[in-house]
């Protein structure tokens, strides 16, 4: 480090300090106009700002880079990665420097959420038509539980009374559906189209494609993660369903355009946020214990299109699993076991539901847990001959099986 560079760190600092470039201060543009921190929170993308494109004079010699750190499981904004230097640096290595910082904050929080898989960024669905999927004909409706029907009553009353309803909670817990079946429970001919927000780089061409389904008689939109939103996508899409209703007759659909999902209330962009007039918070799967029977025979339902039958072991799987995907990844699962079989045992389920070991395992752990549940899972299968296929004794492999907590009885 030459003496010129260290006379200049704790220079630039100094004048970061000056005009309040430091935690507990707001840099968003609505409070200290165009900034690289403000741009990359607002639009979940990349943004380089460099001395001039600044609205504050007093920001005018810097040059700020700035990446958004995404949640890579559930696709939430977490916070952001800014470098501010003196305008005169070179500017493209400071965004990519922020770009991969902000990559590598990502994958510690990945590796830190057990190794599960990201959520991938949806890309091709611009809306769908909703179907009716939880039919109360089949009894499904009728059995869910009270959290569930409390939460369907608070959003149908609101709808029927025009306003605009939020389904707060995590992604994959129905959030969605709850909405489609308030929907048709306040206007039972109304037509229930479903647009989930894309990447960030998609936003102009999805807005383009399903906007002038809002002007149609009789239709409702749900916007899925509407959290997602950059926050010019948030004001654009405002502003295209105003015209839209101002075209609409009165005691049509208006009332019924604006329904949205987000994690939290708070996440929402404000030019949407401050529509929302009722809020509607829906608790994962994993508090709602009495859903998930339910919610597994139906979705065993769908993929045979007969009843399925589940063993009481099976039972006990689905109803200790945390379920981080929750409704998604329930109907996922047992689709996999319903194709498998007519009765679903735990045999039929992925390894993780075969065991009960509470301890957190390394990957090598994982791969030979599987392994080993994968071999007793073959039909006839015994203890000897697993462990003869597995290059284990038989004591080893009783070892193994009560410390990954698998059972069987052989």
């Amino acid at each position: 480090m030459t003496a010129e560079h260290e006379t200049a760190v704790p220079r630039v600092v100094l004048r970061m300090d000056r005009v309040h470039l430091a935690p507990g201060f707001a840099f968003s543009e609505r409070e200290a106009g165009t900034n690289g921190l403000g741009l990359a929170l607002a639009d979940r993308t990349a943004s380089l700002v460099r001395a001039e494109e600044h609205y504050s004079a007093s920001l005018c010699t810097y040059t700020c880079a700035a990446v958004p750190v995404i949640d890579p499981i559930h696709g939430g904004l977490e916070g952001c990665v800014n470098i501010t230097t003196w305008s005169r640096s070179s500017p493209g290595l400071l965004l990519a420097l922020a770009e991969s910082a902000a990559s590598t904050t990502s994958a510690v929080m990945l590796a830190r959420s057990t190794g599960r898989t990201p959520r991938p960024t949806s890309k091709g669905r611009v809306f769908r038509v909703q179907r009716a999927r939880l039919e109360p004909a089949a009894g499904t409706l009728r059995a869910m539980s009270s959290t569930w029907t409390d939460a369907l009553t608070t959003a149908s009353s609101s709808i029927a009374e025009g306003r605009v309803v939020a389904a707060v909670g995590e992604p994959g817990a129905g959030r969605a559906t709850l909405l489609g079946q308030a929907l048709r429970r306040a206007h039972p001919r109304v037509r229930v189209l479903s647009a989930d927000v894309p990447a960030p780089e998609d936003v102009g061409a999805w807005l383009s494609l399903w906007t002038p389904e809002l002007a149609k008689p009789d239709t409702a939109v749900v916007v899925e993660n509407v959290d997602a939103l950059p926050a010019w996508a948030a004001h654009e899409l405002r502003r295209r369903a105003t015209c839209a209703l101002s075209g609409q007759p009165p005691g049509g659909a208006s009332s019924l355009t604006w329904a949205v999902t987000a994690r939290r209330l708070d996440a929402i962009p404000a030019a949407l946020g401050s529509l929302v007039e009722t809020v509607v918070p829906l608790a994962p799967l994993r508090e709602r214990t009495e859903d998930i029977p339910v919610l597994a025979r139906w979705a065993a339902h769908q993929t045979r299109m007969r009843e399925v039958g589940f063993t009481p072991a099976a039972e006990r799987a689905l109803l200790a699993h945390d379920w981080p995907g929750n409704v998604d990844e329930l109907v996922s699962v047992v689709h996999g076991a319903a194709t498998r079989s007519e009765v679903i045992d735990v045999r039929h389920l992925p390894p993780a539901f075969q065991t009960s070991g509470a301890h957190r395992l390394s990957r090598m752990e994982t791969v030979e847990r599987d392994e080993i549940v994968r071999t007793l899972a073959v039909p006839a299968a015994t203890i000897a001959g697993a462990a003869a296929q597995l290059g284990l004794s038989r004591a080893t492999l009783y070892r193994k099986l009560r410390y990954y907590g698998i059972s069987r009885s052989t």
